[in-house]
């Protein structure tokens, strides 16, 4: 089975600067696990690599997409699939890292087979969309699948809808589906989980947002806007773009949309932690407490992983 590496945990806590010196001690590459990072023109407001760090070390699967383009965990298996047979056949551990779990899980276990949903429902559901609105759903969402609304924001049009739609259509939460499809492990994957105390975490998420915005967030969402792109597109659609709508519309200040801003990220990392602790970890380790040679040891322990300097 190949062997990969993957770097989870929540915003902000430090996973691609992890991902980066592993990366250079195992010569290997990293395979972004962000559902925002494969936007194009998104660089600010997804705390993307630098283009310093991305000529250090080879990453994958950023800038891949237009804003206005859908991606999904299916696209993401499929992508990550060809390029970790790749790296395989260059005796090299693929790194993959990132917030979206989902991405991940759905990578090592593979997606579960859904029913296809009939068109009845697909159209119900988007005419509920367009007439009440996203607030709407998502409530719908909270007191039939309260699991899915947990770890999915409500702005997060796709996987709300999606979520949804599989409920109506089969009468069971994503989660049941899950527990009921037989688990084919399709990777041997060495799990870490970086994580933080809240307090520390929500200060991280604080003071990333003021460099993001002291680097030109506001622009980078006004340059969005003036290539055409809309605050319903799926890059825009989401923590730390959607909550300019208001500003743009005239509604709000700046700084609402600032605290509006780091008061949704740190309500995402807090579904981020509670979908983690549902998930078995080789290593988890806190910001504060890592050790590079630490964790190289306990990697190549493991069967498969002797990396390749």
């Amino acid at each position: 089975m190949i062997p990969i590496i993957t770097i989870q945990g929540p915003t902000a806590v430090g996973k691609s600067s992890l991902a980066i010196k592993l990366a250079k001690e195992l010569n290997t590459e990293i395979i972004s696990a962000d559902s925002r990072q494969i936007y194009r023109f998104t660089n600010i407001g997804t705390a993307k690599p630098s283009p310093a760090e991305m000529a250090e070390v080879k990453h994958h699967l950023i800038n891949i997409k237009n804003p206005d383009e859908k991606y999904n965990a299916g696209d993401f298996v499929k992508d990550a699939d060809k390029i970790i047979n790749d790296l395989h056949s260059k005796n090299k551990i693929p790194i993959i890292v990132g917030g979206t779990a989902f991405y991940i899980k759905s990578l090592i276990f593979g997606l579960f087979k859904s029913q296809e949903i009939p068109q009845k429902i697909k159209d119900d559901i988007n005419k509920l969309l367009i007439e009440k609105g996203n607030d709407y759903l998502y409530e719908i969402l909270k007191e039939k699948d309260p699991e899915s609304a947990d770890r999915i924001h409500k702005n997060d049009t796709y996987r709300l809808v999606r979520s949804l739609e599989i409920y109506e259509a089969t009468g069971k939460k994503i989660n049941e589906h899950w527990k009921e499809q037989k688990k084919a492990i399709r990777y041997d994957s060495f799990n870490i989980l970086v994580v933080d105390d809240r307090e520390r975490l929500y200060e991280r998420i604080n003071n990333r947002i003021d460099f993001m915005i002291q680097n030109g967030l506001l622009n980078e969402v006004d340059n969005l806007l003036k290539l055409g792109f809309h605050f319903s597109d799926p890059g825009l659609n989401s923590v730390g773009y959607i909550e300019w709508k208001s500003f743009f519309n005239k509604i709000t200040s700046i700084e609402e949309c600032i605290d509006k801003i780091k008061q949704n990220s740190r309500h995402y990392a807090k579904r981020q932690l509670t979908w983690y602790r549902k998930v078995d970890f080789d290593l988890t380790l806190t910001s504060n407490q890592i050790i590079l040679s630490e964790i190289l040891t306990k990697i190549k322990a493991k069967n498969n992983f002797g990396g390749n300097k």
